[in-house]
């Protein structure tokens, strides 16, 4: 077989990188020192790189996220109600792999949000398939896939999440109907993927807030009772941003 066979069937297998490679190997010096292991272990491990890469670009590109937000660049304080100890707990897939769902709970501007994100990005990083939205957002669009048809494959989409982040939990009442599709999606997810929510009320307000007894309770049953909670503290970030970008212009 010839270097032109062999590379067209490379990339009739679709393994572009490894064909670049093995293109880019078949130039070399015959004189070089790598031994036919490890030029078949460098295509390999190039094409592996590769797909993992592109994998990993797709995933975060599906999950939404609304900033570029990382674990390792979450503000870690005790004081804030957050240690490294714990952040490093969540950076790795345990509580993905057990199904434990993340509450995180603060006043507006503390970081819920970004850490949010962050955990979403995380799981990205980890080969789960995460998505980030808006409570308020997701909502309506459970409203309007009722009216055009989609209802059932938009609640079989989110239910194969690994990771579902809802941003702004009960930032205002829900009606009946957006409680009822809640409930849809976590008894879907329940026991079997992970939820993050982010909100400013404690979990102790959550059933009042939800009003209807009997949802409120299924609600609160399939979220709080599996969940790493972690109630920030401290001043909001964004006012701490935006009075450093004042003093430095």
């Amino acid at each position: 077989m010839t270097d032109e066979e062999t590379m067209q069937k490379l990339l009739d297998m679709r393994l572009r990188t490894m064909a670049t490679t093995y293109h880019e190997l078949q130039c070399e010096s015959p004189n070089d020192e790598l031994s036919f292991s490890d030029k078949v272990g460098l295509m390999v491990d190039r094409e592996w790189s590769d797909r993992e890469n592109r994998k990993l670009t797709r995933l975060l590109r599906a999950a939404k996220l609304p900033m570029e937000a990382s674990l390792e660049d979450v503000w870690c304080d005790k004081g804030r109600g957050l240690t490294k100890a714990k952040v490093r707990e969540l950076a790795s897939d345990k509580w993905i792999r057990h199904h434990h769902n993340v509450i995180v709970l603060g006043k507006t501007g503390c970081g819920k949000s970004y850490l949010g994100a962050a955990l979403a990005q995380a799981a990205c990083r980890l080969g789960y398939k995460a998505l980030y939205v808006r409570m308020p957002r997701l909502a309506h669009e459970l409203t309007i896939s009722r009216g055009d048809g989609t209802y059932v494959n938009k609640l079989a989409r989110l239910a194969k999440l690994d990771v579902l982040v809802l941003d702004d939990f009960l930032i205002a009442p829900l009606k009946d109907l957006e409680r009822r599709d809640l409930l849809e999606v976590l008894e879907d997810r329940y026991d079997r993927k992970s939820t993050v929510i982010t909100s400013q009320l404690p979990t102790k307000n959550w059933h009042e807030m939800l009003s209807d007894p009997t949802i409120a309770d299924a609600i609160c049953d399939r979220l709080v009772h599996n969940s790493h909670v972690l109630a920030l503290k401290g001043p909001s970030m964004r006012k701490k941003k935006g009075l450093k970008d004042t003093t430095t212009n």
